[in-house]
């Protein structure tokens, strides 16, 4: 016993096993307070919100997260329900506000398909931008899907040959076009719409789920840039049922820090045997001993899925490499400009000092690390 002002209850490590606590599907996140769905896809459906208990410690909580609830769940004006359990999460899409930051914020949980989404005009698309997003699905084992907006005001050709060689999938858009195929490739799905702002994921959303209400704007004129109308991420359920969309806010920079080369190998089936059989130990794929260039060499799979798979490599190194070992003369001070990492904020200082705010997804977090550097060295692409 340990008397004292608290009273003399015994100390203990035992918890609460909450076996009747309710589960939910974490929709939307607020300043501590989470928006939780209950009983979905049943008569007795109802929004409940919610705090995480102590008992979590600074487990963080996500859009998308499955988590179990006690207290008042029954969502009525004025309650409030207690987050008590976070279930395992299937995946995590994680970023890092920059290359070298060592802490990462997971954005959406449990998520199975990330849609990138890029204008192909007003904003001009973003290469690098979209290859760090592919790095960060292989990452979590979620299946990429390009989605290229107005193409009303521009041509999608060159950017889809870009990107044929890794086999990804796209869709292209217009201002009053259908959007059927898009519909195709998020039915039966999780999918997580990503892109820097002004990129038109909000208006994908709208149109999509007509009852989402999400804030739109338009591009600056003068920077080139969009402007952040949506600040958080919010799960919204597509009509009749057929699958989740989760919208995020744009950001404007897409740290990798977390990945492993492994990983982002694991996506190419075709490459990842021949790193396995051929790859000295610990080999990072640009070295003159490569043995992907003889696996390929030998007919096991094409340069063009090589090149792809090393430009990717290179943008989660934060370098710009050629795809060839043998033309990689560039020195180190000629790395990628956008690494360079501007002045650090009062606002990233007091989150560094607190790894739960770490943990967890801010929207409004995303460092404006060199965007023009990063958009002339597209543009030089």
């Amino acid at each position: 016993m340990r008397p004292g002002r608290r009273g003399s209850r015994p100390r203990t490590r035992r918890r609460p096993a909450h076996d009747d606590a309710v589960p939910g599907f974490v929709t939307a996140v607020d300043r501590g307070r989470y928006r939780v769905l209950v009983d979905a896809g049943t008569a007795g459906e109802r929004p409940v919100t919610a705090m995480r208990a102590r008992e979590l410690g600074r487990k963080g909580v996500v859009v998308g997260d499955r988590v179990a609830l006690v207290g008042d769940t029954s969502g009525d004006q004025d309650t409030l329900a207690r987050i008590v359990r976070v279930e395992p999460r299937t995946s995590s899409l994680r970023r890092t506000a920059d290359d070298t930051d060592p802490f990462e914020r997971i954005i959406v949980a449990n998520a199975d398909r990330l849609v990138i989404v890029t204008a192909l005009a007003d904003p001009e698309p973003r290469p690098r931008m979209i290859d760090r997003q592919l790095v960060a699905a292989y990452d979590a084992g979620m299946d990429p899907v390009l989605c290229l907006t107005k193409a009303d005001l521009a041509d999608p050709a060159d950017l889809v040959a870009e990107y044929a060689p890794l086999g990804v999938p796209y869709v292209v858009t217009r201002r009053g076009g259908d959007l059927d195929e898009l519909r195709g490739y998020l039915s039966g799905h999780t999918s997580v719409l990503v892109g820097h702002s002004g990129v038109g994921k909000s208006t994908l959303v709208n149109a999509l789920v007509p009852d989402a209400e999400r804030a739109v704007s338009h591009v600056n004129a003068v920077t080139g840039r969009g402007r952040h109308t949506s600040s958080s991420a919010l799960a919204l359920e597509l009509p009749d049922g057929a699958g989740w969309i989760i919208d995020t806010p744009g950001v404007r920079s897409f740290g990798l820090a977390h990945v492993k080369p492994e990983n982002v190998i694991n996506a190419f089936e075709d490459l990842a045997e021949g790193a396995a059989e051929r790859c000295p130990p610990h080999c990072d794929h640009f070295q003159e001993d490569c043995g992907l260039d003889e696996w390929v060499a030998e007919g096991h799979a094409s340069r063009a899925r090589l090149d792809s798979l090393r430009r990717l490599l290179s943008s989660r190194e934060g370098t710009d490499r050629d795809p060839d070992p043998a033309r990689d003369q560039a020195p180190e001070a000629d790395q990628d400009a956008d690494q360079e990492t501007a002045p650090e904020t009062d606002r990233e200082t007091d989150r560094r000092s607190d790894p739960e705010a770490d943990r967890e997804a801010d929207p409004e977090a995303d460092s404006d690390v060199n965007v023009e550097a990063d958009r002339e060295a597209d543009g030089a692409s």
